[in-house]
């Protein structure tokens, strides 16, 4: 140690890259599970607020009956509110928007404030005057269908008077994610408009706000009172503890994935600090020589310079970590527009050491090699300038601990995601694409080598610096090609989502769906439709709302299911019965029952949901729909393009299970010749004949999930973009690492005649040659990734596109040949004098 720091007095000269690529990567992880955490926290202390309850409970189409009201009513006080979407249209009719409606009685808020522009009383808000009741809007809808305070408009059979701005709705976020903008609107005023009729798609929702404080014990115990009380009610329950699991859930998934992308980052770095710890051991050769001749031995030597770069690394995750203990509190302020929740700022302990712990294994697994190296270099090959990266692998115990070591980390990011075996796939994948870069590295080295003499000095003097003994080569392309293959891959699954969103779904999917059909509405409404769009195809379908309580006599909360199945087992899901096998669906397995089959109920369940579920055919699954458990044995399995957006289901029942249950219909039309004038005309008919059927445009829908996917895309391009970062870094660090050989090589050739011109063109065709192999097998790379991510998970169609191609080559040809200039320029500008009397 005393040796180490002595040696440490000439100053941190050729570190900084090292330093910077380090608090990068450790900055990166701490910061996003730290703001992760903020959020969690944020979430977990407003719980109450969030949730708008202490515990809330949901029913689907149906209220809560005598019984079950009375409980509720007894246990807290009780607030109740209904949530649907709808048409809201202007009084004469000639325009209209869909609208998420959410009907409050007068406990709402139980917890928060609703806040209004201007403020009024509840009475004044939503109460009946001059035959219209009162509602709140954000500026969206106001905009959208161009009113003012005080104007009117109609919400199914009754007139609406919008009475204030809605600015904020204190319990928004646990009601989830909504297409539309907001109307908020009394339980009277609801009734009146005559929206809720049997099998209408609505939510109702009773809050609870209990005495006192109670604990987490106490909320779980009243969640399982529930259950055993009302065993058939159906309803989920929700308590403080979890306000908002689709924000959190989300949270922690893209934490997790901007975590492995900070991950990726270090590894990258990690490349930087190999360079680092190489280029300075070069410089310190007379001094290892001079320990090695007074009889210190390789131990000796390896330990003092391990101490150092350690010290140095210390320092580098320092900074990274001042960095991430900043960003809660940066993030608290610039979220504050994005999510609805407040982000706590502070320190946490667990993210920022688990960020130190990866700088360091970051740190010893790319210092091993080249330290191991130096302790068995011999004092007389390093007096004769030989130089510390000779060829061949330290001794095999360092190349082991070094492979151990980056085994630990990518366990340890794996072990540390929820989601493991998506972790594991990208963990895999940094590990092949690290490998397989610096293969083509070395393949780069090897064509060079191998190519013909041309008549070009300046190409032929590039081609054997690609190839020379101490190359750039491998650094550059691992390094660079590591960040273009991340960021090619997002750019052409973004490419690729996008182009499926905007251009190909609207050409297979329906232009409406109608929602709401109530029974005796199906047939007049059949009629409208094909007066407005005669062309069109309407597809007609009964529809109620379940949700899947029990697989096989167990319920679902004791099972555990990936999440790519989970999905099934949340919330509720829509279903429907028939007589035939629907379109764009097939059979996979089983068979379908005949027409008037009168057996045990029967259920097609969708094929790939069923096996991430372990379903199999004969197993039986129980249903609660309107309050009644239903169970029924599995007929079939059948494979479902939900790509196309058409009418298809998880689970298709028999007829005979739901005999006499009230439902509505559901009902899409495709019409591929519609213009954008005819879809507003019959948009409009439909409203104004039947002003309880919920009509949804899907191109409109279509706009807000490309808009969604563009925010997203935008925000992982970023994050992603600190991959870059620390490719860049690392490139510039292999440059000024190859410094002083370029110096040597410079001066040589210009005493030998060479011009600067030639040399600049050498250095520069060497610099293209590199970021053109790099480019190639970073979009190479990236392809294939991303076309695996594509059509393997998200099943969606495929296509290269030639514009990310070009960009993927124009950033690698950009940043080596303008860096590799940048650098070679200085190295030009050297006098020979000096140098050749030092040679």
């Amino acid at each position: 140690m005393r040796f180490a720091l002595r040696e440490m007095r000439g100053g941190l000269s050729g570190f900084f890259i090292f330093l910077a690529c380090i608090a990068l990567g450790v900055a990166a992880i701490g910061g996003v599970n730290s703001v992760a955490r903020a959020i969690s926290a944020g979430v977990a202390s407003q719980g109450q607020e969030l949730l708008g309850a202490d515990i809330r409970f949901e029913l689907n189409q149906r209220r809560a009956d005598a019984a079950e009201h009375a409980w509720l009513a007894e246990t807290g006080r009780l607030a109740e509110s209904a949530n649907m979407r709808s048409m809201a249209r202007l009084a004469d009719g000639s325009d209209q928007a869909l609208v998420e409606v959410k009907a409050v009685d007068e406990a709402y808020p139980l917890y928060g404030t609703l806040v209004t522009e201007p403020a009024l009383s509840r009475d004044a808000l939503f109460g009946l005057a001059d035959g219209a009741y009162g509602a709140a809007a954000p500026s969206l809808l106001f905009d959208r269908l161009g009113l003012s305070l005080g104007d009117r408009l109609m919400l199914g059979g009754q007139e609406f008077e919008l009475r204030a701005e809605l600015v904020t709705e204190p319990d928004a976020v646990s009601d989830g994610f909504g297409f539309a903008p907001r109307l908020m609107v009394s339980l009277e005023g609801l009734d009146a408009a005559g929206l809720v009729q049997p099998g209408s798609l609505v939510e109702h929702v009773y809050k609870l706000r209990l005495d006192g404080e109670p604990g987490n014990s106490e909320l779980r115990a009243l969640r399982e009172e529930a259950s055993t009380r009302f065993p058939e009610a159906g309803w989920s329950i929700r308590t403080r503890l979890n306000a908002a699991p689709s924000l959190s859930s989300n949270v922690e998934r893209f934490s997790q994935f901007l975590t492995l992308v900070g991950l990726t980052a270090l590894v990258v770095g990690g490349v930087g600090v190999a360079n680092a710890v190489r280029a300075y051991l070069d410089g310190k050769r007379a001094v290892i020589a001079t320990f090695k001749s007074l009889g210190a031995s390789g131990g000796f030597v390896f330990s003092v310079y391990l101490m150092q770069i350690l010290i140095i690394a210390m320092m580098g995750i320092c900074a990274g970590l001042v960095l991430a203990a900043l960003m809660p509190f940066a993030a608290s302020a610039a979220l504050a527009a994005v999510l609805p929740v407040p982000s706590e700022g502070g320190i946490y302990p667990s993210a920022l050491g688990l960020a130190a712990l990866f700088g360091v294994l970051t740190t010893l697994a790319f210092a091993l090699l080249p330290l191991g190296r130096a302790r068995d270099v011999p004092a007389t090959a390093l007096f004769r300038e030989m130089g510390i990266d000779a060829k061949g692998w330290p001794r095999l115990f360092y190349v082991v601990l070094s492979v151990a070591i980056a085994a630990t980390l990518a366990l340890l990011a794996i072990l540390y995601s929820e989601e493991r075996s998506i972790a594991a796939i990208f963990v895999a994948a940094a590990i092949a694409v690290f490998l397989v870069l610096r293969g083509v590295g070395w393949a780069v080295q090897a064509a060079a080598r191998r190519a013909p003499r041309v008549r070009s000095t300046a190409l032929r003097l590039a081609i054997g610096n690609i190839h020379r003994p101490g190359a750039l080569t491998p650094s550059v392309v691992l390094s660079l090609g590591l960040g273009l293959t991340l960021i090619a891959t997002l750019a052409l699954i973004d490419g690729n989502l996008r182009r499926q969103i905007a251009g190909n779904l609207p050409e297979v999917a329906p232009n409406f769906f109608f929602v709401d059909i109530q029974a005796d509405q199906v047939e007049d409404f059949a009629s409208l439709v094909e007066e407005q769009a005669p062309d069109g195809k309407l597809i007609r379908v009964p529809m109620l709302r379940g949700r899947i309580i029990a697989l096989n006599d167990v319920n679902v909360r004791d099972i555990e299911v990936p999440p790519e199945g989970g999905w099934v087992l949340r919330g509720d899901r829509g279903i429907t019965y028939s007589n035939n096998q629907p379109e764009n669906s097939t059979l996979t397995q089983g068979e379908w029952w005949p027409a008037g089959y009168e057996g045990e109920p029967l259920v097609s369940f969708t094929a790939d949901e069923g096996a991430a579920l372990g379903l199999k055919l004969g197993d039986t699954l129980t249903v609660n729909v309107l309050g009644r458990n239903v169970t029924a044995r599995i007929a079939s399995f059948r494979q479902v393009e939900w790509e196309t957006l058409a009418m298809n289901f998880v689970m298709v029942f028999s007829p005979n299970t739901f005999e006499g249950a009230p439902h509505a219909w559901l009902a899409t039309l495709t019409d591929a010749n519609a213009t954008s004038v005819d879809e507003a005309r019959l948009l409009n008919a439909v409203t104004r004949n039947f002003p309880t059927i919920t009509t949804v445009r899907v191109k409109d829908a279509l706009d807000v999930v490309n808009q969604l996917v563009g925010q997203l895309a935008t925000a992982i391009r970023a994050a992603a973009a600190v991959a870059l970062i620390a490719s860049v870094l690392v490139l510039s660090g292999a440059l000024a690492a190859g410094n002083r050989a370029r110096v040597h090589d410079a001066v040589v050739l210009k005493t030998l005649g060479a011009t600067r011109r030639t040399l600049i063109s050498a250095f520069a065709l060497e610099y293209l040659l590199i970021g053109l192999a790099t480019a190639l097998f970073a979009l190479a790379a990236g392809g294939v990734a991303a076309w695996y991510v594509v059509t393997r998970i998200m099943t969606l169609p495929w296509s290269f596109l030639p514009e990310v191609a070009l960009s993927t080559v124009a950033i690698a040809l950009v940043l080596t040949v303008g860096f590799g200039l940048v650098g070679t320029w200085r190295v030009l500008g050297h006098k020979a004098a000096p140098v050749l009397r030092n040679l």
